[in-house]
């Protein structure tokens, strides 16, 4: 197993910081922001230095009903292979939902959302991380994600589930100790009994990251400083095991240098308090293997879970009822977090649009979250959305009104959807022009 040491996530916002920090030895970075034939030359400068680079990845849903896609799985190899990485990462959770599957409208949440600890869950599971596993040129490891919902009737704790996922598949693990916390408050979830029942053998890294709470309920930010709690679950997995690496995580509200580096100086610290007590042969809990799954119908168990999948995904995006047993508050609060989520990141993949909007950017694009579910990706997100406006006669100021009509038509091509027969007329000149 690779050993990786103290790094980094890497983000263009941070890259000469990142850069000047002693003591970093390797990077994340996401591998959907990233062009393997246009490498930032931050990284091509830590690549040479001898800085290791991960790939990360969040959109293969390898938690979803559907098989990896073949076109990302070839993208997250082909990132690897350029940035000559160990292994890839990626999470245990889904993305996306309906479709053919289930003969409805395919959704996309922008976010990852939790599976349920269910043998039909783990059988899907398993296989769709097989398929990754056969198609990436490294080895491969995923990671456990923070939820605010939870899933009723689950048969497994997350440990048990980790476990059996390791036990049947050989795929490694990246703890993400913040999301332990998370799920700690959240859904009630012991942290020490997660680690507990975790193939601790199996863990290739591990995350660091801070949070908020509000009202109960714990954000997983990546915008704060990490928290003392997610330094004590640390402390408590390198009681346990000595982690091949460990990766401080910030997204967004980025601090100076020197925050960073006490950041990282922290997370030092709590390995090593950790290492301390494992060399004292300090008492550890018993792990209990979870029973094997018996055979099934994999194609049932995929069908099953797709439908549950798309009911929770509907909920959450398109205003359908709330499918029983779950709590209805804390769907209403995932909800919101995922509209705001989709708000914010439109606004940094189309940046001009807040501006040409101004203040009615957030209320205009929260009124239209609630119409219309994301199908997509953001970039097609923010076409669709200033198309919307666009086709209602807004902005109602003429001069933001042209501005929007001038972005979308230099980044969409035809006018905005119209019944005017000269908008038609221009649709079929251009589609017998695209002929040729």
């Amino acid at each position: 197993m690779v050993r990786l040491g103290t790094g980094i996530g890497w983000r263009p916002e941070i890259a000469g910081a990142v850069e000047g920090m002693p003591g970093i030895d390797w990077v994340e970075v996401v591998a959907e922001n990233v062009c393997p034939g246009h490498l930032p030359d931050s990284l091509l400068r830590l690549r040479e230095r001898g800085v290791t680079v991960v790939p990360h990845g969040v959109s293969l849903g390898l938690g979803g009903a559907e098989r990896p896609d073949a076109g990302r799985l070839a993208a997250l190899a082909e990132r690897a292979a350029v940035l000559g990485s160990p292994l890839v990462t990626e999470h245990i959770a889904f993305v996306r939902a309906g479709g053919p599957v289930t003969a409805s409208p395919r959704l996309e949440a922008g976010h990852l959302l939790p599976v349920p600890r269910t043998r039909d869950a783990l059988d899907v599971l398993c296989e769709n991380v097989r398929i990754a596993q056969d198609a990436l040129p490294v080895p491969l490891a995923v990671e456990n994600i923070a939820a605010l919902i939870s899933w009723p009737g689950e048969e497994m704790t997350e440990g048990q589930f980790l476990y059996e996922l390791a036990d049947r598949t050989g795929v490694r693990l990246l703890v993400d100790v913040a999301n332990l916390h998370t799920n700690h408050v959240n859904r009630g979830e012991d942290p020490a009994g997660a680690l507990a029942g975790l193939p601790l053998e199996a863990v290739a890294y591990v995350h660091v990251a801070g949070g908020f709470e509000r009202d109960g309920v714990w954000h997983d930010s990546h915008a704060h400083p990490v928290p003392r709690p997610v330094l004590d679950i640390l402390t408590d997995l390198a009681s346990r095991v000595s982690p091949p690496g460990v990766l401080l995580e910030r997204d967004e509200n980025f601090p100076g240098a020197d925050e960073m580096e006490r950041e990282l100086g922290a997370i030092r610290g709590a390995v090593e308090d950790g290492a301390r007590k494992r060399e004292d042969g300090a008492p550890r809990g018993v792990r209990v293997r979870p029973a094997r799954s018996g055979p099934g119908s994999a194609e049932a168990a995929r069908q099953r879970l797709a439908l549950a999948q798309t009911a929770v995904l509907s909920a959450l995006v398109a205003g359908t009822p709330v499918p029983d047993g779950f709590d209805r508050v804390r769907m209403g609060v995932q909800a919101r977090a995922l509209a705001a989520k989709r708000a914010d990141v439109v606004a940094k993949v189309a940046p001009e649009v807040p501006v040409i909007l101004g203040e009615e950017y957030r209320t205009a694009f929260l009124a239209y979250a609630q119409e219309r579910p994301m199908t997509g990706g953001y970039r097609r997100d923010a076409l669709d959305f200033a198309e919307h406006l666009l086709g209602a006669g807004r902005p109602g100021d003429a001069r933001a009104r042209r501005e929007l009509r001038a972005w979308w038509l230099e980044r969409s091509g035809p006018k905005p959807r119209s019944r005017g027969p000269a908008v038609r007329l221009a649709r079929a000149t251009r589609r017998v022009l695209l002929r040729r």
